[in-house]
């Protein structure tokens, strides 16, 4: 799970399971783009606390993902959605389905 957009995504779901400080780490490496060295500077943390932290994030993410499948689920929605909508000219559908996927982007909490 190395891939950015993937980890995105599972921050996007998960983000919120993780400590505040995990959150503020996560952040500031994945969607800053941040170096270990920035962090740890920023956070008064060795680059190794910050290293690990990253690491553990990861770890929680991909750990929530294989108990919840949330993103997984999500994806397979959104490509149904788009083979339903290219099959389709009925007007009904279309909005239920655009209806469908305001759903999936509210927050939840």
């Amino acid at each position: 799970m190395n891939d950015r957009f993937e980890i995105n995504d599972l921050l996007d779901a998960y983000g919120v399971l993780l400590t505040e400080k995990q959150q503020k780490i996560a952040d500031l490496y994945f969607h800053e783009d941040c170096s270990y060295q920035e962090i740890a500077e920023m956070e008064g943390i060795s680059r190794a606390a910050v290293y690990d932290a990253v690491h553990k994030c990861r770890v929680e993410l991909a750990r929530y993902e294989s108990l919840l499948n949330h993103v997984r689920h999500a994806k397979i929605r959104s490509s149904l959605y788009d083979r339903i909508e290219n099959i389709t000219q009925d007007e009904n559908v279309l909005t239920l389905i655009e209806e469908l996927r305001n759903t999936e982007t509210q927050e939840v909490i």
